[in-house]
C-alpha cells in the first residue's frame, strides 16, 4: 500500500452521476485524514474497485439507475458480508422512511442527504470510521421513533398512490417482484421499493397483511 495512505481514512465513492463523484473527491481529498482511493458508477463497476481500493469506507447513492430508486439497497448488503472491514455510509438523496430502515436492516452505518455541508459529511466518514453510526437529523428522527416502537396512524385509502394500487392488485395475485415488474415495465427493484413503501403505509410486516389491509380499504 502506499506509505502517503497509511494514516488517512480510505473512502470509496460509488454514485451513477460522474459530477457528483468529482465533486465528493475534490472535497474529500482536501481533508489532511481522508483520500478517496476508488469510484464507480454502478453495482457491477463498484466490485471491482471494492476488491482493488479495499476502502474503509463506502459512500453510497442507493440510486444507482435511471429506473430504481433503491437499487443500492442490494449492494449495500453485499458491501457488508462480502467486505466486513469497508463500512457503508449512505449518501443519497431520497429521507424516505423506509429506505433509512432498510439500510440500516442491510448494514449501513450512516446515512445522510446530499444535501449534507462538508463539516458534516466529513464527521460522518471519520464517526463511520470508528465504528460509530452517522445520521443526520431527519434520519435520526426515524430511526428513534422506530426503536421506540413508535407507528404511523392507520391509512386511508387517500395514502395510498395509483401505482401502489396497482402493484396491491398484483401482490393479492401472488406475483413475485419480477413478474411485477414484467407487467408495469418497470425493474424488480422498483417494484420492491413500491412493496416496501405501501407495507410501510399499511403497518403490515408481510405481503399478505399489506393485501389483507388493502382489501379493508376497499383498495382491491
Amino acid at each position: 500500500m502506499d506509505e502517503n495512505l497509511t494514516d488517512k481514512i480510505r473512502v470509496g465513492i460509488i454514485d451513477d452521476h460522474s459530477i457528483v463523484r468529482q465533486g465528493l473527491r475534490a472535497m474529500i481529498d482536501r481533508e489532511p485524514d481522508l483520500r478517496v482511493v476508488g469510484e464507480a458508477p454502478s453495482a457491477q463497476r463498484a466490485i471491482p474497485m471494492l476488491d482493488q481500493a479495499r476502502p474503509q469506507v463506502v459512500l453510497l447513492d442507493l440510486k444507482l439507475t435511471a429506473d430504481a430508486e433503491c437499487d443500492g439497497l442490494s449492494l449495500c448488503s453485499t458491501i457488508t458480508e462480502r467486505y466486513p472491514d469497508s463500512r457503508v455510509l449512505v449518501l443519497t438523496s431520497s429521507a424516505d422512511e423506509w429506505l433509512i430502515l432498510e439500510s440500516v436492516k442491510q448494514g449501513a452505518k450512516g446515512f445522510v442527504l446530499k444535501d449534507v455541508d462538508l463539516t458534516e459529511l466529513t464527521r460522518a466518514i471519520r464517526a463511520v470510521y470508528r465504528g460509530e453510526s452517522a445520521f443526520d437529523s431527519r434520519s435520526a428522527g426515524v430511526l428513534v421513533r422506530w426503536m421506540c416502537g413508535g407507528q404511523r396512524p392507520g391509512a386511508t385509502a387517500s395514502d395510498i398512490t395509483p401505482r401502489e394500487r396497482e402493484i396491491l392488485a398484483l401482490l393479492a395475485r401472488g406475483l413475485s417482484n419480477v413478474a411485477i415488474g414484467q407487467r408495469l415495465y418497470i425493474s424488480a427493484a422498483t417494484v420492491k421499493f413500491h412493496v416496501g413503501n405501501v407495507m410501510h403505509k399499511l403497518g403490515a410486516r408481510r405481503r399478505a397483511e399489506a393485501v389483507y389491509a388493502a382489501s379493508k380499504l376497499g383498495l382491491i
